[in-house]
């Protein structure tokens, strides 16, 4: 297992939110779940330029935060489900205000970030 070089500090809340929610791809897997997407297959389709390794990796960061909950049917083909758990579906208001500010500012930021 990879050990991080510099300690995490986690004496305040935002770096302890930052810690579970660091990720290229963390936060778009919480809200497909939230919306209703629960299948690993579903996830990779609807977020095509993430690996699926990068994907899972991330699935299994989340649920060991206990943000995510696995849930694995067992039937042939082994069918597996993620949905959020109520530490999880706290961090869904954080999101859409963080999104209405990127909605809000994004003339601006499309210039300085010249997208």
């Amino acid at each position: 297992m990879y050990n991080k070089k510099i300690p995490v500090s986690l004496d305040c809340g935002l770096h302890l939110f930052m810690e579970v929610i660091n990720g290229k791809w963390k936060i778009n897997l919480i809200w497909c779940i939230y919306s209703g997407i629960k299948r690993p297959g579903e996830l990779q389709r609807k977020i095509p330029k993430a690996s699926r390794r990068v994907l899972d990796t991330q699935l299994k960061q989340l649920c060991d935060h206990g943000i995510l909950l696995k849930v694995t049917y067992e039937e042939l083909p082994l069918k597996v489900e993620y949905e959020l758990t109520s530490l999880g579906e706290t961090l869904i208001p954080a999101i859409q205000f963080t999104a209405k500010w990127g909605d809000d500012h994004r003339g601006e930021l499309e210039k300085l970030l010249k997208l």
